[in-house]
């Protein structure tokens, strides 16, 4: 296995309030930003937390990945949003379609902040001479 496992902490997020608590509508924009990235999901999953003294329940929306998998997950009390988005490089180089989509969703949520990671996993497979 080798491959491109990006993070984002997005802090102080200026989007529309929605995006932090509508699972169905974040789920229905990361499903389109992956496909707009040249990625193919493959499953599924949009989950609304309970609402809280605090506020409002975030939300965790995760899409399988043929290449591997994309997560975001919102603190609508804290207009905080946390990403994950990891690829194999099996088969092809998908890094370039790693940070799109990335990038799709940083500017989606418009943080005053963010701290973004970047992680090359695995190693390249060795070849027979």
């Amino acid at each position: 296995m080798q491959g491109l496992h990006l993070t984002a902490d997005l802090h102080d997020c200026q989007c529309q309030p929605h995006w932090f608590v509508d699972a169905e509508a974040l789920g229905a924009r990361c499903v389109a930003a992956v496909r707009h990235a040249g990625l193919q999901s493959v499953g599924q999953l949009f989950h609304r937390f309970p609402d809280t003294a605090e506020g409002p329940g975030g939300v965790t929306a995760t899409v399988l990945l043929a290449e591997s998998h994309l997560c975001v997950h919102t603190w609508p009390e804290r207009r905080a949003v946390t990403l994950d988005v990891y690829v194999c490089n099996f088969g092809g180089d998908h890094s370039d379609k790693a940070r799109q989509l990335l990038d799709a969703l940083v500017a989606l949520f418009a943080p005053r902040e963010a701290v973004r990671q970047s992680l090359q996993r695995g190693r390249a497979p060795a070849h027979a001479d």
